[in-house]
């Protein structure tokens, strides 16, 4: 296996491959959407009016950069595909089967990084997905959610959200199984009967 410049690093002492061609080698054995979701996962990048900044491992470009580089490589067709259904501003796999899921049913993408402030302009709300125009939140609650506290938190956020007059979509995991997962029927109904706007900001806009 042959690497090119800049794709193999060095951290504590060890060898590594880079976050991008870690992703390209990955492509040789996940599906088309395992490997959106890796991908989400390393250009993944949140400003300073989110309570965890993060920066990105990897830039889309990265990954666009290093396929272009080895267009014989094993899996490097599916990459090319995949490529074109990576966002920036998903942070966990569920989050971002949900988004593919309700583009592939013919729903509008969701945006990504958006900030909802209060009448002082402060970020208080950070929805894992959204329809600013529509004033539609998605929130995808996994395991960890059943927790008592963290329940009591998702309730307050809920209410915070209602009463900057958005209406909150709670995801479980039950609602993205399956051909024809649930979630597109919950944001159907919703976009069908939703057209205000509200003052909203995209991370780094």
């Amino acid at each position: 296996m042959s690497f090119k410049e800049g794709e193999v690093l060095m951290f504590d002492g060890v060898r590594l491959t880079s976050p991008a061609r870690t992703w390209l080698d990955l492509a040789s054995v996940l599906s088309v959407d395992e490997l959106v979701a890796a991908g989400d996962s390393i250009v993944v990048e949140h400003g300073d009016d989110f309570p965890v900044p993060r920066q990105p491992l990897s830039s889309i470009s990265d990954l666009q950069a290093i396929v272009g580089q080895h267009a014989g490589m094993r899996g490097v067709k599916k990459a090319r595909l995949a490529l074109e259904l990576i966002r920036v501003g998903a942070d966990s796999a569920p989050e971002t089967m949900m988004r593919l899921a309700l583009v592939r049913a013919g729903l509008p993408e969701p945006a990504l990084n958006v900030v909802l402030r209060n009448g002082l302009g402060h970020p208080v709300v950070w929805p894992d997905a959204a329809y600013p125009d529509h004033r539609i939140a998605l929130q995808y609650d996994g395991a960890h959610h059943g927790d008592p506290d963290q329940y009591r938190r998702d309730i307050k956020r809920q209410r915070l959200t209602e009463s900057l007059g958005w209406r909150e979509v709670r995801v479980q995991r039950s609602d993205l199984d399956g051909e024809r997962p649930f979630v597109v029927e919950k944001v159907r109904a919703l976009l069908g009967g939703s057209s205000a706007s509200i003052r909203w900001a995209r991370t780094g806009s």
